[in-house]
């Protein structure tokens, strides 16, 4: 018996041996006895007051950094209550799981006011198709591929993600190939077709008869026929999930690295290198709407878009907005007041002189750009203002122009008013900033987005501006001209005309350029199509208008800025028709340095959300020191004159007018640094 548990004894004790030996190999390769002499060492000559936290601080900086561990796809709801896709983003610190963030990506659709119910649904059902597709490569295959990737590795992870977004294209070009082929096996072969007999040879012309005569129609010129509509470019099912999980884990570095978004975006912009200053976008905010869906007769403004004088701070610009904004709503309360009526019932204005009210709106309802019929020329329609005496005056008697007026609040965050003519809009415009000692021109600009691609009638080849009437592409040209020649405030067109009218957008730009920015929106290709293409390509124009929507990464944003900057053009980074309230957006275009930010209106609460975003980061800007200058804003051309850009921006007066101060002043007397737009789950 004694020999047996010698036996065992001296067996227990070998292998304790051997797991001693075992451990301080382990520890000794890990470097664990030297390290934990120093840290020792160092704790007792410190003493610090909290001894476990003074080695856990030590100990967490020998970690090894986080890794991804796990993605997940949501199906949440965006600002409109429509289904969008949500990233949430795991990974493994200090050998455990921890949830780091989450964002939310818009859909790509647009959003139709007044769409048919079968439209409606259709969209439902290719909307719910592209995020549960979206869902599942991200729950299935991107969480797998990706696990074990340091979020630090923007470019790694965008890379993984473009490969696997290549090869669910290569699949789907595949399958539609099969199908395709399916198909043609299974219908039978049509049918040779009988070649028609020519058609009956036009009547002889007779003498005197004009060229492309026919009886029984008018002698007209032969117009030259438009372009057809290009097909929209393909969006792959669930492409979405790429642009996603880019943006997460963008979110994610910057979270581990206690840094903001935008200084992580920046340092990708930059090679990762911290730039010294960073500059604030300028705003381009949607005051009001009178597109194709507005109640009025007006179709040419989808968004009448307020730019601040640049020398202003971003709170400073919101603050001058809302006013506005402020005292529109009002003008759309108002109530025109009564007419005058004796005993008799009749009008007692003086003989053959109509009141006031009336007088302007015969002025500026006869007169207009979209060439209503009329003998009274501009001269008249500024003399009839001018009686007016006050600006008060001119604000209530415009606001007459178009009563009754209706509005709604727009998707976009903005009203949607029923107007008859471009100038009853921006005399309401300049008649409220007058009453606040604001000059159009001076204190802000207007920019205008046209939304050329909703305005274009196929069936007449023609642009209908106004409800029944017709320009065509090259008349758009000349309207687009005298309106800025009458407005030069207006320093901006989006989308004047559609993208295949290359030949309007080419003479437009010639035509303006040196007083105002030509933007292509909805016009430009997308994204991915320009990093294909290596440049900006056609239309013509100043910039673009880019957004982060489908499979575009971080990288990509970061590719065509740079492309955009290198040609001298504007970056203008904007949000998409249904948005979510994630505020990464703004992070983005500051990171990015774009020129301008185009979120909406001052209203919804998805939008309202990104511009308390752009508060808080001008001052966190400010209070670091690194907040850099805006330029004012100068035209040239961009292709012949790029290379004196620098020259003229540099030369330009970034000085606020004393109008403006003063405007300001009493503005800002009374307010908190708190953010003046509330709750961003509150529409204003």
């Amino acid at each position: 018996m004694g020999e047996e548990r010698g036996g065992r004894s001296c067996g227990i004790t070998r292998e304790l041996q051997k797991l001693k030996q075992q451990a301080m190999e382990y520890y000794r390769e890990n470097d664990v006895p030297r390290k934990l002499e120093e840290l020792l060492n160092s704790t007792f000559y410190l003493q610090p007051a909290d001894v476990y936290g003074h080695l856990a601080n030590y100990f967490s900086k020998l970690a090894k950094p986080p890794t991804i561990c796990k993605i997940v796809g949501k199906n949440v709801l965006d600002g409109l209550g429509l289904p969008t896709l949500q990233v949430e983003i795991f990974c493994t610190i200090q050998n455990f799981p921890k949830h780091i963030c989450s964002v939310v990506i818009p859909t790509h659709f647009e959003v139709h006011e007044n769409a048919s119910p079968e439209v409606v649904e259709a969209e439902e059902v290719e909307r719910g198709l592209a995020v549960g597709t979206a869902i599942q490569w991200v729950n299935e295959t991107i969480t797998e591929e990706l696990q074990g990737v340091a979020p630090s590795n923007q470019a790694q992870v965008d890379h993984m993600l473009r490969m696997f977004f290549t090869n669910k294209v290569q699949e789907d070009k595949e399958r539609k190939e099969l199908e395709k082929s399916l198909e043609e096996s299974a219908v039978p072969a049509p049918p040779p077709i009988m070649p028609l007999a020519p058609p009956p040879p036009p009547p002889a012309k007779k003498k005197g008869q004009k060229p492309g005569w026919w009886p029984g129609r008018r002698d007209t010129l032969l117009e030259k026929p438009i372009t057809p509509a290009e097909p929209a470019e393909p969006v792959l099912c669930g492409s979405m999930a790429i642009g996603a999980v880019s943006l997460a884990v963008a979110k994610t570095s910057a979270i581990l690295g206690n840094a903001p978004l935008y200084l992580n975006i920046a340092l990708l912009k930059h090679g990762q290198e911290q730039p010294a200053t960073l500059t604030m976008p300028l705003l381009m905010v949607s005051l009001v709407s009178c597109g194709k869906s507005s109640p009025g007769k007006l179709n040419l403004m989808k968004e009448v878009i307020c730019i601040p004088h640049p020398g202003l701070t971003t709170r400073q610009g919101v603050e001058m907005l809302l006013e506005i904004r402020k005292q529109i709503n009002k003008a759309m309360e108002t109530p025109p007041p009564p007419k005058a009526e004796n005993k008799k019932g009749h009008d007692v204005s003086k003989r053959g002189q109509a009141p006031k009210h009336y007088m302007i709106q015969a002025c500026v309802g006869t007169q207009s750009l979209l060439g209503d019929s009329s003998k009274l020329s501009l001269r008249k329609v500024a003399t009839g203002l001018q009686s007016l005496g006050r600006a008060a005056d001119l604000h209530q008697s415009v606001t007459l122009v178009t009563q009754p007026i209706t509005s709604k609040m727009s998707h976009l965050g903005c009203l949607i008013i029923n107007c008859d003519t471009i100038e009853q809009l921006l005399l309401l415009i300049q008649g409220i900033c007058a009453n606040l000692g604001l000059e159009l021109g001076t204190n802000l600009h207007l920019a205008i987005n046209c939304a050329g691609h909703e305005l274009m009638d196929y069936s007449k080849g023609k642009y209908e501006v106004m409800a029944g009437v017709y320009k065509s592409a090259a008349e758009m040209v000349d309207l687009y001209v005298d309106l800025i020649n009458k407005y030069p405030c207006i320093i901006a067109l989006i989308d004047p005309f559609r993208k295949e009218d290359t030949e309007q957008w080419d003479s437009i730009y010639n035509a303006l350029s040196s007083r105002c920015y030509i933007i292509a929106g909805t016009a430009s290709k997308s994204i991915s199509k320009l990093l294909e293409q290596g440049g900006i390509g056609s239309p013509k124009s100043h910039g673009l208008i880019i957004k982060h929507t489908n499979q575009t990464t971080m990288t990509d944003l970061v590719e065509i800025t740079n492309v955009i900057d290198s040609k001298k053009h504007l970056a203008i980074l904007g949000s998409t028709e249904g948005e979510s309230s994630d505020d990464s957006l703004v992070d983005l275009a500051v990171g990015l340095g774009v020129r301008f930010i185009k979120l909406g209106g001052l209203s919804r609460g998805e939008r309202v959300t990104k511009y308390n975003r752009l508060l808080t980061i001008e001052e966190e800007l400010v209070h670091s020191g690194t907040l850099g200058f805006k330029e004012e804003h100068t035209f040239f051309y961009f292709h012949e004159d790029a290379e004196r850009a620098p020259e003229v921006a540099a030369g330009t007066e970034k000085n606020i007018s004393e109008a403006e101060t003063k405007f300001h002043k009493k503005l800002l007397g009374d307010r908190s640094r708190c953010h003046l737009l509330g709750s961003p789950d509150s529409p204003i």
